[in-house]
């Protein structure tokens, strides 16, 4: 049922479903919940204090999970809208043969980015099942795009993640996701220390390849996605929390662009059993 509602808004146009999906989210959050007071919290650590702005935030959420049907089914369309910052720094990057590390966190539509950059050469991903399982063959037909490799997401995985690299081919990774404790450092995000993930980090030093982080930022009145980029300084620190703290802080440039399409609710500031204990000054 639920996969059949969603190839059935694939087919509205991206407009309407903008402003659907900023209607449900805005409904969403007029609820009183666990969800509004992390989308508050989240958003004052960030600086942005304005109940204006928490409802566009979740608006924003509501939009980017409406569109995501569409980028799933009608790549091609989808592309087609998109415009992109600084075209000439992507391709001089993979003109180098190294390969790229394409960091894309939870802001605006995540899901043509990928798409995009399959455009400039093979791209390798990792994915995790669905929760719902009627949505299988929906997400297998996305990742169903030439170019466009999808792995699990575990140590099989991160082989292929190598192995991508040794030709000389792209792969994108999720670089605010909260890992488990062994795979994180503590390192600042908006002031606060956050568990964040060091394979991404490990993987470019090992690898020896350009670190790139990207967002599809939505425009307003469906008109499309513009993507931003922005490339790492070289060379990457050695240290791990160096170069998380490096990682995030490049986060926070691409967020601060279009902060209210971040994904604010997402438990970004989350402490699994396992994390090590939180230092007072996370900064190295």
């Amino acid at each position: 049922m639920l996969a059949a509602l969603l190839r059935l808004a694939a087919r509205l146009p991206l407009p309407a479903l903008h402003l659907l999906g900023q209607a449900i989210g805005r409904l969403v959050y007029a609820f009183p919940g666990r969800y509004r007071r992390r989308l508050q919290a989240n958003c004052r650590q960030a600086g942005y204090d304005d109940p204006a702005f928490f409802r566009r935030a979740a608006g924003q959420t509501g939009a980017m999970i409406l569109e995501t049907p569409r980028v799933w089914l009608h790549p091609q369309a989808c592309l087609a809208r998109c415009t992109v910052d600084d075209v000439a720094l992507l391709r001089a990057t993979h003109a180098e043969g190294r390969g790229v590390l394409y960091l894309t966190p939870h802001l605006g539509c995540f899901e043509i980015t990928a798409r995009y950059l399959v455009g400039l050469g093979p791209l390798t991903v990792m994915f995790r099942p669905p929760r719902q399982a009627a949505l299988e063959p929906l997400m297998v037909q996305a990742r169903e795009l030439p170019g466009l490799h999808a792995v699990p997401a575990n140590m099989k995985g991160v082989r292929e993640f190598v192995r991508a690299f040794r030709q000389g081919q792209s792969v994108g990774m999720l670089p605010d996701q909260v890992p488990s404790g062994g795979d994180g450092v503590w390192a600042p995000f908006f002031g606060r220390p956050a568990l964040t993930m060091t394979l991404a980090g490990k993987l470019a030093r090992q690898s020896d390849v350009p670190v790139i982080v990207t967002a599809a930022e939505r425009l307003p009145k469906g008109r499309g996605w513009h993507i931003h980029t922005l490339r790492l300084p070289e060379p990457l620190p050695q240290d791990p929390i160096a170069l998380s703290t490096l990682i995030n802080q490049s986060m926070e440039t691409l967020i601060r662009r279009f902060p209210e399409q971040y994904l604010w609710g997402y438990n970004r500031y989350k402490v699994p059993h396992d994390a090590p204990p939180i230092p007072s000054d996370p900064t190295p």
